[in-house]
């Protein structure tokens, strides 16, 4: 029986030889990309094909073993990261299709009682937290553009604003697609990632909300509105923190998202920005028009989808009342050694490695659980039609499934062929070798740690993507260098949080959606200076939790 065991020094006996060469398929991987600028899908497949390689000649991993991992990464990227995205964007879609996101609009427009400022606010930190929730990829940067470009913001400015509003929420985009990919990869608890990224992430989600009233509108706006950027930040930052603390990482965007909402209602119920008719003249925007007034009721159905997922997940992970709900649907999971591959990878003390039994969740799985929110949504819309004004079908919802999947065919490919890659490079030893060499800084390793997420992001446009490549080095090098894997792992998510905002994809989304086909540069250059700020402040944020504030680190 052939087996195989990860040498972190196989080529040449030299760690620092073989952690350059095991560095071929990542270089591969961003030289498509920058230098050939092939879609991802194909950088990712020549990628791939590198690291077969690499595994075979230089790591001397026999090639049935190196072919069968890439297939265990491929599954793995399709089942549960793949159908976790198209059920997060098809349950956006069923709000879509039902006719309720024009009353959802109003929603906003109504909170922010006319100013321009907190409506950009809002909609593209709120909303905008709540789609990168639920859809992810893009989706939160072309809607939001869209809908604060029509209240009368130029189309820089809305660029700017909505890319920078991206940041704080995308460590647990998707239902917190990233840290679960981080935890499958590491070995490590998905849950405690979330909670240590939960130390990181809501500082970014306090000072955003001001960043944006300064874009808006500058000096002034922080002057004028400051109160709604400190119950908007202070809410959704404080929510971020406990949910993914003590309730569900993955709903941490959905709670947080909706606190932010909700404190912006309460203070606007008692507090009035001043200067919104300064801001509409100087912007040359007329007065918005009267909108119908909504309804208690379709104003409640607006946000229905919203709760209801909040109270789906919270069932499935928290509810032990009478039966333990969790359990149960984890007894559901099923344990697949992987054919051909388990028991012939073996660790250093000659034991089968545990990383190549997949685990099935076909029913705990988030993208299930979005699947049956999406379905009562679905139910309860078609029940309660009135009169005929909204119009959705059981049957035209499922139908959504197979064109959401259709629209996600390239992000599905780009998504499993990066899997496959990451499970050839971690089975065959090459992001050991990679993570033991880096682990040479020591210490210092925790201040240049996020780097590697904010590369990794900015150049895949996916956190997932930065996490499937570097979680593993993360960890290896923590190790190798004594600090906390689970910070160093939280920081790589953290790092891609502030490094969305430069890539490709986002730039690409974002000036499609403001009419700037080919200015991308212009936008590139409006957002690189808060992307580097962010990022260095996280630096310092990580290098002090690894030492003098290990304090605010939650416990394992």
């Amino acid at each position: 029986m052939t087996t195989f065991t990860a040498m972190t020094d196989a080529v040449g006996g030299s760690v620092g030889l073989s952690a350059l060469v095991g560095c071929i398929p990542l270089l591969t991987f961003f030289v498509m990309l920058l230098a050939f600028k092939t879609s991802a899908h194909v950088a990712g497949l020549t990628a791939l094909g590198a690291a077969l390689l690499v595994a075979i000649f230089g790591f001397n991993m026999p090639a049935q073993l190196a072919a069968l991992s890439a297939t265990q990464g491929a599954v793995y990227g399709l089942f549960p990261i793949v159908w976790i995205v198209v059920m997060a964007l098809w349950f956006y879609q069923v709000t879509v299709l039902s006719g309720r996101f024009e009353d959802l609009r109003t929603i906003f427009d109504t909170i922010g009682g006319g100013d321009l400022r907190i409506q950009a606010m809002l909609i593209a930190f709120c909303f905008g937290g709540l789609l990168e929730a639920l859809a992810g990829f893009g989706a939160p940067v072309a809607i939001t553009a869209t809908m604060i470009l029509a209240l009368g913001l130029k189309p820089l400015k809305t660029a700017t604003v909505v890319l920078i509003a991206n940041t704080a929420p995308v460590a647990f985009g998707a239902i917190a697609i990233p840290i679960t990919t981080a935890g499958v990869l590491t070995g490590l608890d998905p849950a405690h990632i979330g909670a240590v990224v939960g130390h990181q992430a809501p500082f970014f989600a306090f000072v955003v909300p001001f960043f944006l009233l300064m874009i808006v509108d500058g000096v002034r706006g922080l002057k004028q509105a400051w109160p709604a950027a400190l119950a908007v930040g202070g809410a959704f930052a404080i929510a971020q923190w406990w949910c993914a603390t003590h309730f569900s990482y993955e709903l941490t965007d959905v709670v947080a998202s909706l606190a932010g909402l909700a404190a912006a209602v309460i203070l606007m119920r008692f507090w009035k920005p001043k200067g919104a008719e300064e801001v509409r003249a100087d912007l040359g925007i007329d007065r918005p028009q009267s909108v119908d007034a909504l309804t208690p009721v379709r104003a409640w159905m607006a946000v229905l989808p919203y709760i209801l997922v909040v109270v789906v997940f919270g069932v499935a992970k928290l509810w032990t009342w009478g039966v333990n709900v969790p359990k149960s649907l984890a007894a559901t999971d099923i344990k697949i050694p992987w054919p051909g591959l388990h028991g012939h990878l073996l660790n250093s003390a000659g034991e089968p490695i545990s990383g190549s039994v997949y685990n099935f969740q076909w029913l705990s799985s988030p993208g299930t659980l979005l699947l049956i929110s999406g379905l009562l949504v679905a139910i309860i819309y078609s029940v309660f039609n009135h009169h005929g004004r909204f119009k959705l079908t059981v049957g035209n919802a499922l139908a959504e499934i197979g064109r959401s999947a259709w629209k996600m065919r390239f992000s599905a490919l780009t998504i499993a062929s990066v899997l496959s890659l990451a499970y050839v490079m971690n089975f065959s030893g090459q992001t050991i070798s990679i993570g033991t060499f880096v682990a040479g800084l020591g210490a210092a390793f925790a201040f240049f740690s996020p780097v590697l997420g904010w590369v990794g992001t900015a150049v895949t446009g996916s956190d997932t993507s930065a996490n499937a490549l570097f979680a593993n080095l993360q960890k290896t090098a923590a190790l190798e260098s004594g600090l906390d894997p689970y910070l160093m792992t939280a920081a790589n998510t953290s790092g891609g949080v502030v490094g969305k905002m430069i890539s490709p994809q986002s730039l690409a989304i974002a000036a499609t959606a403001v009419s700037m086909q080919g200015q991308e540069s212009k936008i590139f250059r409006s957002v690189i200076p808060w992307s580097i700020g962010l990022l260095l402040a996280l630096c310092c944020l990580v290098f002090l939790q690894s030492n003098v504030l290990a304090w605010m680190l939650p416990a394992a």
